[in-house]
């Protein structure tokens, strides 16, 4: 049985990032990721410029850089028959964000973490975690196997969609309200290289942005009640072919930008997404990515929060004797706390801006006041967040 310092379980952006500044600080940790890289998600694909300081000292910068797609300088809103534009704020030193294929932004960290001495299990699904006197006991199957791993230390990042029987994942419940999150790529679409349009349509909202390699990609959010009547109004038996029409019929914008565009790949669905603040740190184990907090896709923020989670937890842990439970429990009262200052206020600003774009009269209403007065658009992604950098890299 291997025992390591820390165990991670969920090989994304969060994970990725906790376990590779972890090793760099001379941690032995453990990645446990249930499926085989490349591998395509339902993700906005986006990154802020604040989380560029995380990347350059976790030494990724210049991998994203090279990789991602063009600096976002403007932003938009399309909503009906309506398209306004404004300046996008900037990061931390005048940084822009970027997007980058969630299947390429993976493969490439968890690459990363692998060449810095984190010990990669994949593909590997944790199936039991186990509370031990000194130690945690994770139970894997991997290679057809089931094998077990140690560690005192324990830090989920699987995701708050992940279904399974660990203590860390969410139970599922369906509601007519809950928002389900769909996402394409497409090539050949017609949109400024600089721009990231906001969506909004009759019961959900998306956003539109140059990734890597010519691929433009579009996510959204539809709420299960109007994805049901768009099934019925446009006569779909697929629910991703309904949400593709129905934004075409309803959004001018995205109309104009992938029209005559031509989809790479097909759709993908995920969810019901769960927006919220939940334990960073609970029953002794760490939370990181949207496991610990959700926000509604709309602020184009979980890439950043995922990648930014991963590195609080990290400097929080390698500040204490975590071979302690004393130790463990201090790093996760300064986890926690750095997580709301850092997080908190884009949720509910999230949160805001969801049911303001799902209600027409509403959404209606918010072109309108972003066409009389586009820096309302500007001032709406400082508050989500795009202009935050972690305080905790501010003495680095």
């Amino acid at each position: 049985m291997n025992s390591y310092d820390a165990i991670v379980i969920g090989g994304g952006p969060a994970g990725s990032t906790a376990a590779l500044t972890l090793v760099r600080r001379g941690w032995s940790v453990a990645l446990v990721e249930k499926t085989t890289f490349p591998r395509r998600k339902v993700c906005g694909e986006f990154m802020s410029g604040t989380s560029t300081a995380v990347l350059d000292a976790i030494g990724f910068g210049h991998v994203w850089r090279k990789r991602a797609g063009p600096e976002i300088r403007r932003l938009a809103l399309f909503s009906g028959q309506r398209t306004v534009d404004a300046p996008m704020p900037a990061g931390r030193g005048g940084s822009f964000g970027r997007a980058l294929g969630r299947d390429v932004l993976d493969a490439l960290l968890l690459d990363k973490a692998r060449e810095a001495g984190v010990t990669v299990l994949q593909p590997a699904k944790a199936l039991a975690l186990h509370h031990g006197t000194m130690e945690k006991t994770v139970r894997i199957s991997i290679d057809g196997a089931e094998q077990s791993i140690n560690a005192p230390a324990v830090i989920a990042a699987h995701g708050s969609w992940e279904p399974g029987a660990l203590p860390t994942n969410l139970a599922k419940v369906n509601r007519p309200g809950d928002f389900l999150g769909f996402k394409a790529h497409f090539r050949s679409a017609d949109l400024d290289a600089d721009l990231m349009p906001l969506l909004f349509f009759p019961g959900g909202y998306g956003g539109i942005v140059w990734a890597d390699d010519g691929r433009l990609s579009l996510s959204c959010c539809v709420r299960r009640d109007a994805l049901a009547q768009a099934r019925r109004v446009h006569d779909c038996s697929s629910a991703s072919e309904a949400v593709h029409r129905h934004i075409l019929a309803t959004c001018r914008g995205a109309r104009q930008v992938i029209g005559a565009a031509r989809q790479d790949g097909p759709w993908l669905a995920a969810g019901p997404i769960r927006p919220g603040v939940r334990k960073a740190y609970a029953d002794d184990v760490f939370r990181v990515g949207n496991l610990a907090g959700e926000s509604h896709p709309i602020i184009a923020e979980g890439i950043s929060m995922s990648i930014q989670s991963g590195w609080l937890l990290a400097e929080a842990l390698s500040r204490v004797d975590a071979s302690t439970q004393a130790g463990r429990a201090a790093a996760g009262q300064v986890y926690t706390a750095a997580w709301r200052r850092q997080f908190a206020t884009r949720i509910r600003v999230a949160s805001v801006l969801a049911r303001i774009a799902v209600h027409p009269r509403t959404a209606g209403l918010a072109g309108g006041l972003a066409g009389l007065a586009p820096a309302v658009l500007t001032a709406g992604a400082a508050l989500s967040g795009k202009t935050k950098s972690i305080a905790a890299l501010q003495s680095h």
